[in-house]
């Protein structure tokens, strides 16, 4: 299913608090081991802090951009709840 992000905050470094449209919240840590191939560029930190929101997903200057999808998943594997 896809969620909308609608919030997203910086929490401490590589890491963002983000609020979905319907309410589920959680944390996303970018581990630099992740930051491979297209995501190489945020293996700088200073970049990885310069996210926003841009119809609905998590996006960087430089178009990057990261579908909520991925996030969505992890956070219900995680079993964090919606807060409405």
């Amino acid at each position: 299913m896809y969620r909308d992000i609608i919030e997203i905050n910086a929490s401490a470094p590589r890491t963002f608090d983000i609020l979905f449209k319907d309410g589920l919240r959680g944390t996303m840590f970018i581990d630099v081991p992740f930051c491979t191939g297209v995501f190489e560029i945020l293996k700088d930190d200073a970049m990885v802090s310069e996210a926003f929101i841009e119809n609905g997903v998590i996006t960087w200057k430089n178009d990057l951009i990261s579908h909520p999808t991925q996030f969505t998943k992890k956070l219900a594997v995680a079993q964090i709840e919606p807060i409405f």
